[in-house]
């Protein structure tokens, strides 16, 4: 005669077992995510001079043809180093999306198919989002900032000994590239907020009423992550503010499109 199993066993077995599914589930994801990284690095160092020149033009093109026109390293391994970091940075970068998909492929199983309909638009819009934050502080920040500090450059002349620029190739590719995953790291703004509203911490109602603290907000978040000119700052609170204003009119929608008819 066979006896059954006591009802907590059968329960702690039953609960037990998803868990072990959703660990394996979340194991799968991370190895896909790191492999993604991996190889994307692995390729980024391939062709690691060609990156590394399209990062260093904009200080050359703002140098001009009479400038210094060089990077020094001061450290023997600090190329090689620098190089590493670069593939790295590039195959984080180049990864992203693919990283945001095994999010996505993680979190969607467990989503109705409201709120799936909902989610994928956020993950299809972070992507873009975050590259149109790096492609700004490109091709509009480091222009306007090189040239206003290569600006303190001068003559003998003028100071008796002459002040030129000796970059640190370190330093500089560190500066770069810390500006340009912080620049797109803010543009996911209207992101963060509508999935602040989507769990109801925030309403439209309530970034509306503080609206001139998220406009001070915005201006010292420039002035933290840009260097320091004016230009330079407007040009990210400006984008800030309107993502700002973005996010209020798409939570609006959303709850509008959410209410029965």
């Amino acid at each position: 005669m066979t006896t059954q199993p006591p009802a907590n066993q059968i329960s702690n077995e039953l609960v037990s077992q998803p868990l072990i599914d959703h660990l394996l589930e979340l194991r799968q994801r991370l190895l896909w995510a790191f492999g993604a990284l991996a190889i994307c690095m692995i390729v980024a160092y391939v062709f690691v001079e060609p990156i590394y020149g399209f990062l260093v033009q904009p200080l050359a093109d703002a140098m001009g043809p009479n400038g210094t026109q060089r990077l020094i390293y001061t450290n023997l391994t600090e190329a090689f180093f620098t190089y590493m970091k670069v593939a790295f940075f590039a195959g984080l970068f180049v990864s992203f999306p693919v990283i945001l998909m095994q999010i996505w492929l993680f979190v969607a199983p467990g989503l109705y198919a409201r709120e799936r309909k909902m989610f994928m638009s956020f993950f299809v819009a972070t992507p873009f989002l975050f590259y149109l934050g790096g492609a700004m502080v490109y091709y509009i920040i480091l222009p306007l900032a090189w040239r206003f500090f290569l600006g303190f450059q001068s003559t003998g002349a003028e100071t008796v000994l002459p002040i030129q620029l000796e970059a640190r190739v370190g330093e500089y590719l560190d500066l770069i590239m810390i500006l340009i995953f912080a620049f797109g790291l803010s543009f996911e703004l209207p992101i963060f907020l509508l999935l602040l509203a989507r769990a109801g911490v925030i309403t439209a109602a309530m970034l509306r009423k503080r609206r001139k603290y998220a406009i001070l907000i915005a201006f010292v978040i420039a002035a933290v992550l840009t260097p320091p000119d004016v230009i330079s700052q407007t040009c990210l609170a400006i984008p800030l503010i309107g993502l700002y204003e973005l996010s209020i009119l798409l939570i609006d929608r959303m709850f509008r499109d959410a209410k029965p008819a």
